[in-house]
């Protein structure tokens, strides 16, 4: 069966092998963040509806259960943020009813949880992790670039309000972008909003893959530790080296030999990749961090985005 609402399972850094369910079409998000890796955002919104139809998402997820081996997660994520689909509850519910032992993890930028809807819908998933880039409004708005009717401090007041209701196990990711949330002032705002949300975990994350804005970088180890020690908090760690995923049982070399093999013939963008591989956007990333880190493969910016070749290849 061709699934169009499911992916990999993939090699996740955080979660093992992950099995994506993609809610709403690529790239419908509440934000248009300089750093995403899916790409600028072509549907910016807070209209929550049924993107997909429920029917055939919950057809893939027994069609795939029956078929294949289970994944250590079944992750709502993909190519937008999975909230927006009002249908996200059912296809939780469905989940928890039908594939019993199979945990539930929600990757979710987590701007629309001032909604109580919203909070009822994915309050029985096993594990939720929301992100915040920045507690102040110029800098939210600088490098999440949100849907003009949000507000920071709407947004983690829902967090607030979600970790007071939800049992289970919040682990807050928050993106580094040098020069813009890494200040003190930034850094003492952060923190702040992280004692009211009261998350179980904090992970720091930084630039894998080039994002829409190319003057936005990685920040190094250096700088990932600073913070933890600026914070002196003790539940925050850095996200798990890329290296790790090749020791995860769902990293797989055939995909990883058709990455290498298409790019061989000629340089593509991620969307190439995508297009051609029949991929999702995440899963191809996955990937394309292990080469990258390997040393296999470059990237180089051209006027159509950023291309990976072969490191010794000239384009």
């Amino acid at each position: 069966m061709k699934y169009n609402y499911l992916f990999g399972p993939v090699p996740s850094r955080r979660l093992g092998i992950s099995l994506g369910v993609d809610l709403v079409p690529l790239k419908t998000c509440t934000l248009n963040c300089i750093y995403c890796e899916c790409g600028r955002t072509t549907d910016l919104t807070l209209e929550r509806k049924e993107y997909v139809p429920l029917t055939s998402v919950k057809k893939e997820l027994s069609d795939y259960v029956a078929n294949h081996p289970r994944p250590d997660y079944i992750t709502f994520s993909g190519s937008g943020e999975p909230t927006l689909n009002s249908n996200i509850g059912d296809t939780l519910h469905f989940i928890r009813n039908h594939i019993h032992d199979i945990p539930v993890a929600i990757l979710t930028n987590g701007t629309l949880f001032y909604l109580k809807q919203v909070r009822e819908d994915i309050k029985d998933a096993s594990l939720v992790m929301p992100s915040i880039d920045a507690a102040t409004e110029k800098i939210f708005r600088k490098i999440n670039r949100p849907d003009p009717r949000l507000k920071i401090d709407k947004i983690i007041e829902g967090l607030v309000t979600f970790r007071k209701e939800y049992s289970g196990q919040i682990w807050l990711e928050i993106f580094i972008v040098p020069g813009m949330n890494d200040t003190a002032h930034e850094l003492t705002a952060l923190k702040q909003a992280i004692e009211k949300i009261e998350p179980d975990q904090v992970q720091l994350n930084t630039l894998d893959r080039p994002g829409p804005v190319s003057t936005v970088r990685a920040a190094t180890r250096q700088e990932l530790e600073h913070i933890i020690h600026f914070w002196e908090l003790e539940n925050v760690s850095i996200i798990a080296d890329v290296f790790e995923r090749k020791e995860i049982l769902a990293y797989r070399k055939d995909t990883e030999s058709a990455i290498l093999g298409t790019i061989a013939r000629r340089p593509c963008t991620l969307k190439d990749l995508s297009d051609i591989l029949g991929l999702q956007i995440n899963e191809v990333n996955k990937y394309l961090d292990v080469l990258e880190a390997d040393g296999k493969i470059k990237t180089v910016k051209q006027k159509r985005g950023f291309f990976y070749q072969l490191k010794n290849a000239a384009l």
